[in-house]
């Protein structure tokens, strides 16, 4: 998952202030690369569901079942992380996430011997509780470590390294995970006559144990590191209870309800483009694995690109507008894609991911703008919403496979384009009721 930018367009103010404070650049730069580590696993998965399609011969609603198993992870352990770390602070959290990380990334390996695909969901799932540890605890560390007036600065420089950490992640998979071989039904059959047939999935499916061992070694070194390093002391790192707010308070704001739809939207939008791209990319062009995995990489290009040139244009323009418009652009861009398979919607698909770049920082700012005491655990609401990745990519699975074109399963993204466009236009300007009965 991407990490929040602010929206704050007041520059002024800030730009005396240290981005580090004086003693905090380790403790800074070890968290600081934890926005590229977990990009690398979150963008591995659109690699694994085309490699899982083809070393377990499952369907496409089958194989979108990797982002379910992925962001119920992300889902479920986010509150009990957020109330952990409220006891033991946050360095105690990214600990806990590194080896959760590590833990299910050891898991492929017996995974793949066993060779069972349930295996693997279950390793997904264990990195993402992971995860979600490192994200609900990185985020606020960062922005409050130093000046409250840095901190936009400060927090916009860390997330920065996601976007690259999610380009390793597709990159590498191309290169180390796809073989290259890709069989058509008349030499399945040959090998299936030929009894040779289970050997080569076998072959497939271990080809993913190498990458996962390397990434499971490297958490664990980070996870060290970050246990014998000394964290300085966060403001209001262990919360009052006092200062928890109201979940019942919540429902004063339609704003907020509005950007959790928004946010489920999005992510589904976001996980769903990028899972099915590779399948796209082939049943379009006919380009072998590789090449659709290279196109895949080029796509998170365009989306880092365009996370840092929103950030820019935002100082002129206003957030919701801004997001609106690119709403309707990829509206536009997706129909394209629908309505013309092949080298056109590819490359219409391929520029999506450039204009929905600003759509999750924006809708999570937007949506606790105003939230005072309750923005934690409003906050806290709207990253969980990010299960739309576990429920709308394998509805673009089973669209798919019903109607036998990957390229009409992109309604989906389509109809989510629509619904923040009308959060951008409308949802925002919601105002908070004073009583829950009024209007």
């Amino acid at each position: 998952m991407l990490v929040p930018l602010s929206t704050d367009s007041k520059e002024a103010g800030d730009t005396k202030q240290p981005l580090i404070p004086r003693g905090a650049a380790v403790p800074f730069f070890l968290v600081t690369a934890l926005f590229f580590l977990w990009g690398v696993p979150s963008n591995l998965n659109d690699v694994l569901i085309r490699q899982f399609m083809k070393s377990f011969a499952i369907s496409r609603f089958e194989a979108g079942l990797v982002q379910s198993a992925f962001y119920l992870g992300y889902f479920l352990l986010a509150i009990p992380a957020a109330l952990l770390m409220r006891k033991m602070g946050y360095k105690f959290g990214i600990v806990v996430g590194l080896l959760l990380f590590a833990s299910g990334a050891f898991l492929f390996w017996p995974a793949a011997v066993i060779g069972r695909y349930g295996f693997f969901l279950l390793a997904l799932f264990v990195i993402a509780s992971g995860l979600s540890f490192l994200e609900t605890a990185s985020n606020p560390f960062v922005a409050q470590l130093g000046s409250p007036e840095s901190a936009a600065r400060r927090l916009n420089f860390s997330q920065a390294f996601n976007p690259l950490g999610a380009i390793t992640g597709v990159l590498g998979g191309t290169v180390f995970i796809f073989s290259g071989i890709e069989l058509t039904p008349t030499q399945v059959s040959a090998m299936q006559a030929a009894n040779t047939y289970d050997a080569y999935l076998k072959h497939e499916t271990m080809r993913v144990v190498v990458p996962y061992l390397v990434l499971g070694v490297i958490t664990l070194i980070w996870a060290l590191l970050i246990a014998r390093t000394k964290f300085p002391t966060i403001a209001r790192e262990h919360e009052d209870s006092q200062d928890h707010g109201s979940f019942k308070e919540l429902l004063r704001y339609p704003n907020f309800l509005f950007a959790i739809v928004a946010q489920f939207l999005y992510v589904g939008a976001q996980v769903g483009t990028w899972s099915y791209f590779i399948q796209y990319v082939q049943d379009g062009t006919h380009e072998p694995e590789k090449i659709a995995g290279y196109f895949l990489t080029g796509t998170l290009v365009a989306f880092g690109l365009g996370r840092f040139s929103s950030a820019a244009l935002m100082r002129y323009v206003k957030p919701a507008h801004l997001m609106g418009a690119y709403s309707l652009v990829n509206i536009v861009l997706v129909a394209v894609g629908v309505a013309f398979p092949g080298w056109v919607g590819l490359w219409a698909i391929f520029v999506t991911s450039f204009f929905m770049s600003v759509m999750f920082p924006t809708i999570f700012a937007l949506g606790i703008d105003g939230l005072d005491q309750n923005t934690k655990i409003g906050g806290s609401l709207i990253v969980m919403a990010i299960v739309g990745g576990a429920v709308l990519t394998p509805l673009m699975g089973w669209i798919s496979q019903t109607q036998h074109s990957i390229a009409e399963a992109y309604m989906v993204p389509l109809f989510c384009y629509c619904g923040i466009a009308l959060y951008s236009f409308v949802g925002v300007r919601m105002k908070r009721r004073e009583t829950l009965g009024g209007t």
